[in-house]
């Protein structure tokens, strides 16, 4: 590193001291990035030799690679996702499996582009009908495009075999597209089953809603200060994910008095 410092500052000038910077910022970058990941013979030719070396070392390891370590902190939001959604666009080219395009749809689906999504699940069905991730992100899909009549089908099939599957995301999706294709005793029923393996508040409160217009106001009061009540105990990223539905809670809760 000593020398390349002599003939960067030989070459005089602001240009001089300009390449003289960079040169040295990336001689030590790259120096950096070899020993965390234990490349130390590349770290002693990148300390002792030009920033050419370094270049090497960037081509030939740093660039294949890709960060590592804390350096991938400054990746571009997003980038992960196109590299995945690249690699399975490129897998189902080439082998067209049901796994491949599930996969892109739970990324899409992520997204909030639910149109892609149901393509790339709709794919999936049709190469297997009878797995059960597929069939119940298929639903679930569906489900958030407003289309209940066509979610019912493939979420009542896996939730009549595992309740249980996707820890009862799948079960609360049933009761949300029961109750959005009118199915009230049908979703009320779902709901109880839900609650009967898990204390979500996203189950609590939508089953108080339906309790709430059924005119059930004691159970559904209860419902709802049990929400409120967990709310104050739960770890901090607990209470942020559930803030919308303690928000309902609070808001139903002040309308049954």
């Amino acid at each position: 590193m000593l020398r390349d410092i002599q003939q960067l500052v030989g070459g005089g000038g602001m240009a001089g001291g300009i390449f003289f910077i960079i040169g040295t910022i990336f001689q030590v970058w790259m120096f950096v990035d070899a020993l965390r990941r234990r490349e130390y013979v590349w770290a002693v030719l990148i300390f002792l030799f030009s920033v050419f070396t370094a270049a090497f070392y960037f081509l030939m390891v740093y660039r294949t690679a890709g960060p590592v370590g804390a350096l991938s902190g400054f990746e571009l939001p997003g980038a992960a996702d196109r590299r995945q959604i690249a690699r399975l666009k490129a897998d189902i080219h080439h082998l067209d499996k049901a796994h491949q395009h599930q996969q892109l749809g739970d990324i899409y689906l992520n997204q909030g582009k639910l149109g892609e999504a149901e393509k790339c699940y709709r794919a999936a069905y049709e190469r297997d009908p009878n797995d059960e991730d597929i069939r119940a992100h298929f639903g679930a899909c569906l489900a958030r495009q407003g289309k209940p009549q066509e979610a019912l089908p493939l979420l009542q099939g896996v939730c009549a075999t595992n309740p249980k599957h996707d820890y009862g995301y799948t079960l609360m999706t049933l009761a949300e597209a029961q109750a959005a294709a009118g199915q009230t005793d049908a979703a009320m029923t779902t709901w109880r089953q839900v609650l009967a393996l898990y204390q979500y508040s996203r189950a609590r409160v939508q089953f108080a809603e339906l309790l709430a217009k059924a005119g059930a106001k004691d159970e559904a009061i209860r419902n709802l200060d049990e929400v409120i009540s967990d709310a104050g105990f739960a770890p901090k990223f607990q209470r942020k994910s559930e803030a919308v539905w303690v928000s309902r809670a609070k808001a139903l809760r002040r309308m049954l008095g």
